[in-house]
């Protein structure tokens, strides 16, 4: 296969993306793979790491109030187009994927136009507006979560899952806590706010800290890179028990979920494919300042479920935390049960799903 996919400006829409590139390669070491995306985003420089073939298109997104900088936006979008069409003539792939993002909007947008077969992934509850776009265009539209499914033409739908969950479902117990001088057999607690950190996050963890210290259960708090300086100064008057460690940052962050008994942290794409797929229970506290307020959507199809715990922002505080964390950490009962609900909404192979959607395509443009 030769499969050309685009998708850009965060992880949420890049990982899928190389997930599903990862799967494509254990089935077919012969596959070529062409990846475009923007020379500013994040993908600039995760996917040339991982020695894929990497192209790049200029385009932004509309402003939401009337502005001139969405003239330039048409302009960049219409002269990303010519870009794309010439990136397609010459790799002649035999599918084309956009996992999100404006880049993909471009890019399988001229596919779809030159009868190229093509399939857009979204990862959301909520659908977004490159999505929605693409839509109209493009043979199969694979999906997430059930609640994304009527925002779409009913006929292209197919679920499949989010192929990140297939790269962390066969991840085992490896004794990794160990490293920040955890016990393995003690339930932890991962209090994670995303590789950038939340702040909010980080504020209701410090606040209970003195707490947390009290807890036969141990705690792991990554607090983001940027963050950690000054949490560590504000806290150096308070003493942590060997319960309680604080991170910067885990680079292998899959390599750990197996060993965690619950997560508190945002409730993005990513991280619910990669909860649901390994079964763990979570508290989830979206973030309020996205688009469409889609991690609160993303996190109460996982509350429906029994699988999940929400927090407001806004009500989160040291006392909601800690009672929250204790709440399932205390009750083996009641985190067996949210796990095993979790895990009935995992889908473990999702991108073996999505590469069936994508062969499906070909055949049919062929026949």
């Amino acid at each position: 296969m030769r499969l050309m996919i685009s998708g850009g400006g965060t992880g949420g829409h890049i990982y899928p993306a190389l997930a599903l590139i990862d799967a494509l390669k254990a089935h077919d070491p012969e596959a070529q793979v062409q990846f475009v995306g923007t020379h500013r985003g994040l993908e600039s420089r995760i996917v040339p790491e991982r020695g894929i073939d990497f192209k790049t298109i200029k385009i932004q997104g509309f402003k939401r109030s009337l502005s001139l900088q969405n003239v330039k936006t048409v302009y960049l979008f219409l002269k990303s187009v010519v870009t794309a069409r010439k990136y397609i003539k010459a790799f002649k792939p035999d599918v084309v994927v956009g996992t999100g993002g404006y880049v993909s909007g471009a890019v399988v947008f001229a596919a779809s136009q030159m009868h190229i077969p093509t399939v857009i992934h979204e990862q959301n509850s909520v659908v977004g507006v490159t999505n929605k776009f693409l839509s109209r265009f493009v043979d199969k539209i694979a999906i997430s979560f059930e609640s994304a499914r009527s925002q779409f033409p009913a006929q292209k739908v197919v679920m499949t899952g989010n192929p990140r969950a297939q790269q962390v479902a066969n991840i085992k117990k490896s004794g990794a806590l160990a490293q920040f001088d955890l016990d393995p057999d003690i339930p932890t607690a991962l209090i994670f706010g995303g590789s950038r950190g939340a702040a909010r996050i980080n504020a209701a963890a410090v606040a209970a800290i003195p707490e947390l210290n009290k807890r036969d259960y141990q705690t792991l708090f990554v607090t983001g890179q940027v963050h950690y300086e000054k949490i560590r100064n504000g806290l150096s008057a308070t003493a942590l028990a060997p319960n309680v460690k604080i991170e910067p940052y885990i680079k292998n962050m899959p390599a750990i979920l197996p060993e965690v008994a619950v997560i508190l942290g945002r409730a993005g794409a990513t991280s619910i494919a990669e909860i649901t797929a390994l079964g763990i229970p979570s508290i989830l506290v979206p973030s309020p300042y996205v688009t469409n307020d889609h991690q609160t959507k993303n996190a109460q199809s996982l509350v429906n479920a029994g699988a999940a715990e929400l927090i407001k922002e806004a009500d989160l505080t040291g006392t909601s935390l800690v009672a929250a964390l204790d709440g399932l950490l205390q009750s083996t009962t009641h985190r067996e049960t949210m796990a095993a609900n979790a895990k009935k909404l995992g889908m473990p192979d999702a991108a073996d799903q999505l590469l069936h959607v994508l062969e499906t395509v070909i055949k049919q443009h062929r026949d």
